[in-house]
């Protein structure tokens, strides 16, 4: 007998610490959706000491911390091997986000002990839906490294952005990341920044309505639990009676970039409204009206910022009033895969 999987909100926790660190802007790829923005994150491959100097910096010994190590595409650094590792050592839990090409044989410069994770984003099924995003033929050169990094050994995550240019064949997705032997799935909503902000508009909307995503995302979610899968995916909208929280004022997330901008927003990551800077070796708190002082604020629609910066995500009735409030887009839902009734085990939160 089984039992039902079911979605539950992973609340903020206390007493840990995610370090999102880009380690330059450059890519291998071109995705039409990339949130990267070279103006106002910087152009530098920040060099192995700094990187090591900022680690320590930003780590906190008290605290879990978790490092995601983030580009353009990580994999292109040249000391990536030796990052993953220095980190390791300090302490940290060490994920690498790729677009799955794998530059200089990184399976081959590390094991599966040194990285607790190795997170590939596909947004598509197959190469006709997700090569038109991401680039002619990436689809079957990621397939074949997931499969190369599964077989080694390394615990392997899967990443799809929803869009309105994939979210009909989210569906498909499941039987996709079963059959490619991974057993995390993320699922993620497209936010409006980097090339998606201001780049060439697609030939339907990249945003999807709330009706779509809450038809589809959740019962996806359940299907791929089925499968044995563990399933993460964006609370975007809160139910009725549900409290907004920001994870500005509630969670330490530090999004830090080659330029040394650290955010605790990224939806705030466009423009220059970073709260922390990391100058001469130091995490300094910037003044002035930045990210940090919007935090505060409480509206109707739940997040201030996809108001202030993103009001294409909010809807009204007709009488003004928003049809759903917004989330913080760090609040996640989480379904865990299908156990067995008489034995339902441990569950260890994801980050």
């Amino acid at each position: 007998m089984t039992s039902q999987p079911l979605a539950r909100t992973v609340g903020f926790k206390s007493g840990e610490r995610n370090v999102f660190l880009h380690l330059l802007t450059a890519c291998n790829l071109s995705c039409r959706h990339c949130y990267i923005n070279p103006e106002q994150h910087g152009t530098q491959i920040l060099p192995l000491a700094t990187v090591l100097s900022w680690l320590q910096l930003l780590l906190d010994p008290d605290k879990a911390s978790n490092l995601i190590l983030l580009g353009g595409e990580p994999t292109l650094h040249p000391d990536l091997a030796a990052i993953i590792k220095a980190a390791k050592a300090m302490g940290y839990a060490v994920t690498v986000d790729t677009n799955g090409l794998l530059c200089h044989q990184l399976l081959d410069q590390v094991t599966p002990l040194e990285l607790d994770y190795l997170s590939f984003s596909l947004d598509g099924p197959d190469a006709a839906v997700n090569d038109p995003i991401r680039g002619e033929g990436v689809f079957e050169r990621c397939s074949a490294n997931i499969r190369k990094a599964v077989t080694a050994g390394f615990a392997v995550s899967l990443i799809y952005t929803v869009s309105g240019l994939n979210i009909d064949h989210l569906q498909r997705m499941p039987e996709l990341v079963a059959r490619l032997g991974v057993r995390r799935f993320f699922i993620q909503v497209i936010g409006l920044r980097g090339k998606s902000a201001g780049g060439e508009a697609p030939e339907v909307p990249w945003q999807v309505d709330p009706e779509q995503w809450l038809e589809i995302v959740p019962r996806v979610a359940l299907a791929a639990a089925e499968k044995g899968i563990h399933v993460v995916y964006p609370k975007v909208y809160l139910e009725p009676g549900e409290t907004f929280e920001c994870a500005g004022r509630v969670a330490e997330n530090y999004f830090v970039f080659p330029n040394g901008r650290v955010y605790q927003c990224p939806l705030c990551e466009d423009h220059p409204i970073h709260s922390m800077v990391i100058e001469e070796d130091q995490l300094r708190r910037r003044s002035g009206l930045n990210e940090d002082r919007f935090f505060q604020l409480a509206i109707p629609e739940g997040c201030v910022m996809n108001k202030l910066l993103q009001p294409e995500n909010i809807s009204y009735l007709d009488d003004g009033s928003p049809s759903h409030q917004i989330s913080c887009c760090l609040l996640k839902q989480e379904v865990l895969p299908l156990t067995p009734t008489k034995s339902h085990g441990s569950r260890k939160d994801d980050s």
